[in-house]
Parts: C-alpha cells; structure tokens; sequence
C-alpha cells in the first residue's frame, strides 16, 4: 500500500508494518495504539499522513461550524453531529478518514444508510452521512479539493461543505452531488444555501486583537 505523506514535521512517521489495507486500517484506527496527533486516512487503496498540528484559523472555522450544526441537530431529534475524531468509512469508495465533520440525518440513521456500530461507544462511522465538513489547509488542498471530492462523492454523499482561511478573508463553499461530480452551489451576497437543512449559511471573517481573526458562521 502507498503512503502519501503531504506534510513531514520533525518527528517520524511510524505505521504498523502490519496496516497494508481498507480493514487493517480499520483496526489500527480503532486500537489504542492509534495517534493522537495528526491525521491518518485509507483513500482508496493509499495510505495518506499528515502529521502536522492544526493552525488556528482552522479550529476556529470547524468549531463556529459545528456549533450551528450541533443546534440544527438538536432541533431534527433523531439527528446526528459528529465533529472531528470521528471515524468515517465507507467500503464502496474505499475510504476510512477522519472528516472535520459529518451530519447524519434520523432519516438516514434510520435506513441504515450510517449506522454507529457500538452506539455512544462508537469509534467510527459506518456508509454514507448526509453531509461532510472538511476545513481546507495549506497541506491539504489536493487532499480535500480534489481527492476527497471524488470520494465523497463516490460514498453518495449529499453534500459536501468546504471552508478554506485565508490571510485576509476566508472561502466557504456548499457542494451539491449531482449525476457524476459535485456542483458548487451559487452564492447569494455570500450566503449559500443548503438543501440538506433548507437553510442558507454564511461565514465571515473580522480582523481580531492580536489573539488572531474571529470567525461568524450565521444562519438564516
């Protein structure tokens, strides 16, 4: 199996000798021997690493995000937010990662289209969330622009979220599945909406103190 590391810091890399596919993979992300720090996915027959820290800018977007959508959850009862940490896999394109978030409606959980394997024990994600969040950085561009894209949208994802800072603004986009990609939703006066929540969502940036930016996502 190929390993793509698309960050290398000063400490090493160290993967089980023994990970080499989709299910091996499964069992080191679900062990205690599995990292803390970093990101570490299955893409499609390629191991992909990046064991750099998280910059500011993107916990802030995540966290803002995952705010509004922990509250919208908490309004659809039966409906699922699940933030970082959370194992996501789907065997039809091949992926086990790590999303920055991921939305699973009571509908879908219902289906069996996700299921939570082991209830509030659960480690991962199992089939297709309705919405997937992954906040852009330098090292991940290809990654979640491109990469992910196809994968998401080969999982059957609904909709794919990407935010992206910037150094003097910050990008947000809603990503539609249609018949053989994603489409990029259109924005109104940067509002964007999604038909997932039948909402309209925008997120912005203010030049902070010397903490750094600050982050608003709204919703209407």
């Amino acid at each position: 199996m190929t390993v793509v590391v698309i960050q290398q810091e000063q400490e090493t890399v160290q993967i089980p000798e023994w990970v080499t596919d989709l299910s091996s993979f499964r069992r080191w992300a679900t062990s205690d021997e599995f990292p803390e720090r970093g990101w570490y996915a299955h893409l499609d027959g390629q191991l992909w690493v990046d064991p750099s820290m998280e910059r500011l800018g993107h916990n802030q977007i995540k966290t803002k995000i995952g705010a509004v959508l922990s509250m919208l959850a908490d309004q659809a009862p039966g409906s699922r937010f699940l933030g970082d940490r959370m194992l996501l896999t789907n065997l039809v394109a091949g992926i086990s990662t790590e999303p920055d978030g991921m939305f699973l409606s009571a509908t879908t959980l219902r289906a069996q289209r996700a299921r939570l394997r082991q209830g509030d024990d659960s480690l991962e994600v199992v089939g297709t969330p309705d919405m997937v969040l992954e906040v852009v950085s330098p090292s991940s561009v290809k990654k979640d622009t491109v990469i992910l894209r196809n994968l998401y949208w080969r999982a059957g994802v609904r909709e794919y979220w990407l935010a992206e800072p910037g150094r003097e603004d910050v990008s947000f986009d809603i990503l539609r599945r249609g018949a053989v990609g994603y489409l990029t939703v259109r924005k109104h006066a940067r509002w964007v909406k999604s038909s997932l929540f039948n909402r309209s969502f925008r997120l912005t940036r203010t030049h902070g103190d010397d903490a750094g930016p600050a982050y608003t996502f709204s919703v209407r």
